[in-house]
């Protein structure tokens, strides 16, 4: 996958060329590319002489970075005690199937990055799935090809 080197160069002057502004800047890159590559984290690192041994150490702390091309959804799936409780496992096993991938992983056509996450603030309506940022509650097995199929061709 070609890296816009043109677009890293842009943000980065947007951000004045300050080392103060590596997050930033990661995370503008991260927002046009969905990933951080490393092509254009050996940009970053050239054109704000920061060492790239730093740049990474940035990226791999925060949660929010990812070094791997991410999905073009994001699927997030609560295993928070009631929604554990609640069968949020079993949701998350049965899209590891359906997707055939695991959590954290993307599916090969970059369609959907899948997630596990510990709450997601809505005990109340558990088992919680998130795309997107769009919450569906009470999801239950028979619910969840309906759903996909609404980001499929998206």
């Amino acid at each position: 996958m070609p890296v816009d080197l043109q677009a890293v160069c842009e943000i980065i002057e947007r951000h004045g060329y300050q080392s103060s502004a590596l997050i930033g800047i990661l995370q503008d890159i991260q927002e046009r590319m969905n990933y951080l590559p490393r092509k254009a984290l050996l940009q970053v690192s050239k054109s704000l002489d920061i060492p790239l041994t730093n740049i990474y150490e940035v990226a791999t702390f925060y949660k929010a970075f990812s070094l791997e091309p991410q999905g073009r959804h994001t699927i997030q799936v609560c295993l928070g005690t009631a929604c554990h409780v609640r069968g949020g496992a079993r949701i998350l096993n049965y899209l590891e199937n359906l997707l055939d991938v695991k959590t954290g992983e993307t599916t090969k056509d970059l369609s959907f990055t899948l997630q596990s996450v510990n709450c997601l603030g809505a005990c109340a309506l558990g088992p919680i799935m998130v795309i997107d940022r769009k919450y569906f509650g009470r999801i239950n097995i028979q619910k969840i090809e309906s759903i996909l199929d609404q980001y499929q061709d998206r």
